[in-house]
């Protein structure tokens, strides 16, 4: 007899449940299947494929190079690792920007290759038309404004945004464009936290904060910073939880110098074979 699967932990509709419930959303970034079980494990509510991985995975300056391949590979080895988390993957630069059909189209490349739950895309009015026909389309989307790094170029750098009155209402109206056009939560980063606590005041839907001040709905942080792999210095809104590069650092460095000293492997790392079969070889 066949058995029912309980579901995921966490849905898109939960988005709105958990604001309107005043329960904060957890999200995390992951890349790969390891990070993804560890997130799922750890009971994450969301699993974010960032195009982030272009910095801290595949060692590029910016996330403007990541491609849609890179993207969907990366999102299939974490769907693959997650049991009860929502999977949102990063559309990539130039993915949805050209035109609506394009945006369109790559959307469901995520959901229908790679096994995502939705997509989250960067910027605000601009990209509502891409937004409302996904969402029509069944796609789920999560939308981004305040530092978007894909437009960084325009910004002259990782900049804070919204910073001035004028700047602080194009942040209000553009994420009023994707709660219009459907989108389930808007990520704010790199935000003032007094604009980021009236944005999502005044929106109805779910805002997941990074750099935004503690009045969003949700966090997210990138899993290596997080967790101490990241190196140089931490953007100042990071919290490190833990040191695994320092960790890691020193069971590598334990390694080398065991097997140059000739102590690994040892005895018990090696397999054996019975006396009376090896005198037969």
């Amino acid at each position: 007899m066949p058995t029912t699967s309980p579901g995921p932990r966490f849905t898109f509709p939960d988005f709105a449940r958990y604001k309107a419930e005043h329960r904060r959303i957890t999200m995390v970034t992951a890349y790969d299947y390891p990070t993804a079980r560890l997130a799922d494990a750890a009971g994450l509510d969301v699993l974010l494929v960032g195009d982030s991985l272009a910095n801290v995975v595949l060692g590029l300056p910016r996330t403007l190079p990541v491609t849609m391949e890179e993207m969907l590979y990366h999102t299939r080895a974490v769907t693959r690792g997650n049991q009860g988390g929502l999977v949102v993957a990063d559309m990539p630069f130039l993915s949805y920007q050209v035109s609506v059909e394009d945006a369109v189209r790559n959307a469901g490349r995520f959901l229908k290759e790679a096994g995502a739950d939705g997509v989250k895309l960067e910027g605000g009015a601009e990209v509502a038309p891409a937004v409302a026909a996904m969402v029509c389309a069944g796609i789920p989307v999560v939308g981004h404004v305040g530092l978007t790094p894909q437009s960084v170029a325009k910004f002259g750098g990782y900049k804070v945004q919204g910073r001035g009155a004028e700047d602080a209402r194009r942040l209000l109206i553009g994420a009023q464009a994707l709660e219009r056009a459907g989108a389930s939560a808007v990520v704010l980063e790199c935000v003032p936290d007094r604009v980021a606590e009236r944005l999502t005041r005044e929106l109805g839907v779910a805002t997941i904060g990074i750099g935004a001040g503690a009045a969003c709905d949700g966090q997210v942080l990138v899993f290596h910073d997080l967790v101490g792999l990241s190196e140089g210095k931490s953007p100042r809104f990071v919290k490190r939880y833990a040191d695994l590069h320092g960790v890691a650092l020193e069971a590598l460095g334990r390694y080398a110098e065991e097997v140059r000293g000739g102590r690994f492997p040892a005895e018990g790392n090696a397999y054996t074979i019975d006396e009376e079969e090896f005198r037969r070889i």
